[in-house]
């Protein structure tokens, strides 16, 4: 093979590997450690810090990393910026949670590594609980 094609696999690798997710550091295999409480969940201690491990350190939803418009790195980003994404007191109306599900696919975060059982329910929560920026 030429260099170039090698060069040209080895990026399309790494772009595809980047936004995959990184190995598996909390509970039931998800890619962040974020436990929610049942109720009371708030957007400073669960929720941003559950993007910051599982969608903006991969490099799919940061800051000038993003693979798309949608960046989850502070309230104003995951709320207000597209609509739909989070409809407050409406989980089910949400695409976020709809991704995080993987009812409307892809499912997110990509690849292997999904948010566990606790982390889906603690965003439902959060929305239900009228997804505010506590």
């Amino acid at each position: 093979m030429s260099g170039r094609v090698l060069a040209g696999i080895f990026v399309a690798a790494t772009v595809g590997w980047s936004c995959k997710g990184s190995a598996p550091t909390g509970p039931g295999g998800s890619p962040s450690t974020i436990i929610f409480p049942a109720n009371g969940v708030s957007y400073s201690a669960q929720v941003q810090p559950l993007f910051d491990q599982a969608c903006n350190a991969s490099g799919c939803h940061g800051n000038g990393t993003q693979t798309n418009a949608l960046v989850l790195t502070s309230y104003g980003a995951a709320v207000l910026t597209l609509p739909g994404i989070v409809v407050p007191k409406n989980p089910d109306g949400s695409t976020l949670v709809k991704r995080i599900q993987g009812s409307l696919p892809p499912q997110m975060p990509p690849g292997t590594y999904t948010l566990n059982t606790n982390q889906i329910n603690g965003i439902r929560t959060w929305i239900v609980e009228g997804a505010k920026n506590n």
